[in-house]
């Protein structure tokens, strides 16, 4: 019951360290570009959208597809940094313990 008891304050400890990193993924900005910076997008941690910047040269009606495509382009190129990022934070508060693949953390 011991055994029982210590991992059950382990998890409880585990948790608790996660909702620490989880709070903190909200302040951190993580910043994704395409079209050389004409698009410039920043997410929180979490993977929301905080900020957009466009070259005023886009906003033309000819340019329009472009511009769709940039704007898809600079938040996958952020959401990549996020998931990275989260990642990273994870494995510090982990250990580096990796998961059974499929299985995937709280975010």
């Amino acid at each position: 019951m011991k055994n029982i008891g210590q991992l059950m304050k382990q998890a409880q400890e585990m948790q608790a360290k996660m909702a620490e990193v989880q709070a903190q993924l909200e302040t951190v900005e993580i910043n994704g570009a395409a079209g050389g910076g004409m698009v410039r997008l920043t997410l929180n941690g979490k993977g929301d959208l905080k900020k957009i910047k466009i070259d005023k040269s886009l906003l033309v009606a000819e340019e329009g597809e472009v511009l769709e495509d940039l704007i898809v382009a600079a938040f996958g190129d952020a959401r990549g940094k996020v998931s990275a990022h989260a990642e990273q934070e994870m494995q510090k508060l982990t250990g580096g313990l990796q998961l059974p693949g499929g299985m995937k953390l709280p975010f």
